[in-house]
């Protein structure tokens, strides 16, 4: 295999249907994908995410290499092996993590969270304390070593406030670092040591300046990535400012590459929206985290007006299974729901008794229903854009 090779097959509007290859499968989009931060999605066994049937799901570099470390997936065969899911998975950079969790570090009495420089970034571990430096080179190289189907360029991740001239200089490193991703990934002809051919994504940053992220994709798509990102702190969190941003670059985004919103899904409207606005990827830590803290996804997909709506008798699509109305509710979650939670006949109440006990089976079942329910949402709006 030699590329992404992504083909456009469809389009309703702004919203787009297309599939692209990789080593471990062909992935048709839009796709929302599970986390898999280290290696698991959480709660969740391989069985258990094949049977969610997700196109690819993500795990984390930065979390990779401070735990397990290297030594250990290489030891493996790759990260595919490691945790024996033979389907494509996504890496990306740890250019998020490590300014974020710089501040864990330091909450947990490291001095001295997150240096920047031109070079790279100096970090201490959120886990040990211990030191460490990133830069574009050694990203690529720790997901060379992991061993993922696609993987993402180095970024400084630029907060929403970042005044005008900060953003411009992290613009500027980010940029600068592609080009030394790019460099080095083609120096070792695109490929993972293991002898398999790695697509390369660029990250376009800028935070809340227009012209600022219209610069950054335009710079993006000239250094001919296999897919454009949008990343930085308002994408996913921040709706209402996702969307203006997207509405903002759609026009310099070419047709023929995969276009992935970072972080994007905590709610079931929010993949609708991005879709709507012609976006491609999405992944949140948001499905299982939420099913841990008992908020389960409930509702469907509209699709009987002009454009697809979320709709659910619950505030943001999710029912609280702690709520004592599901006391004696001997429903499950959803009697339309493929997923094997719905599907095997496992009840509302069931359900709320195992997270009131704190048993560790709530966390399995609830974790595959939310998983499986932004996996299917998202085929669900691909086959309202390839309806004829």
């Amino acid at each position: 295999m030699n590329g992404l090779n992504f083909k456009l097959k469809s389009t309703k509007g702004n919203a787009r249907a297309g599939q692209f290859s990789t080593e471990h499968g062909t992935v048709e989009t839009p796709i929302f994908m599970p986390v898999g931060t280290l290696a698991t999605v959480k709660a969740l066994d391989s069985e258990d995410i094949a049977l969610t049937k997700p196109e690819i799901i993500l795990a984390n570099t930065y979390h990779l290499y401070l735990r397990p470390g290297l030594d250990i997936i290489k030891n493996a065969g790759g990260v595919h092996n490691f945790m024996k899911h033979q389907g494509p998975i996504l890496t990306d950079s740890g250019g998020f993590q490590v300014f974020s969790l710089g501040q864990q570090s330091e909450s947990k009495g490291h001095s001295s969270n997150v240096k920047i420089s031109d070079e790279g970034v100096s970090f201490k571990s959120h886990l040990d304390g211990s030191k460490h430096f990133f830069t574009p080179k050694k990203a690529i190289e720790i997901q060379r070593q992991i061993g993922a189907d696609v993987i993402m360029a180095f970024d400084e991740c630029t907060p929403d406030k970042a005044d005008e001239k900060y953003t411009r200089q992290a613009l500027d490193r980010t940029h600068n670092w592609a080009e030394q991703c790019k460099d080095y990934w083609e120096q070792h002809d695109r490929k993972n040591i293991y002898g398999r051919y790695q697509s390369l994504f660029g990250i376009a940053q800028g935070a809340m300046h227009k012209e600022l992220r219209r610069e950054s994709v335009k710079k993006i798509v000239e250094l001919d990535f296999d897919g454009i990102a949008l990343g930085g702190e308002t994408v996913g969190y921040n709706m209402i400012g996702t969307v203006e941003i997207l509405d903002w670059t759609r026009d310099l985004l070419p047709e023929n590459k995969p276009r992935y919103a970072m972080g994007l899904g905590l709610n079931p409207q929010d993949i609708v929206d991005a879709i709507l606005a012609g976006y491609d990827m999405f992944d949140c830590v948001a499905p299982t985290r939420l099913a841990r803290n008992g908020a389960i996804y409930h509702g469907e997909l509209d699709t009987s007006g002009e454009k697809p709506i979320f709709k659910s008798d619950y505030n943001k699509g999710r029912l609280q299974i702690g709520n004592s109305i599901f006391k004696k509710d001997l429903e499950p979650i959803s009697k339309t729901c493929q997923c094997t939670t719905c599907q095997r006949g496992y009840s509302k109440s069931y359900l709320r008794h195992l997270f009131k006990t704190d048993e560790l089976t709530y966390f399995r079942l609830s974790s595959i229903h939310n998983v499986h329910f932004m996996v299917n949402l998202s085929k669900e709006m691909r086959k309202w854009i390839v309806l004829e």
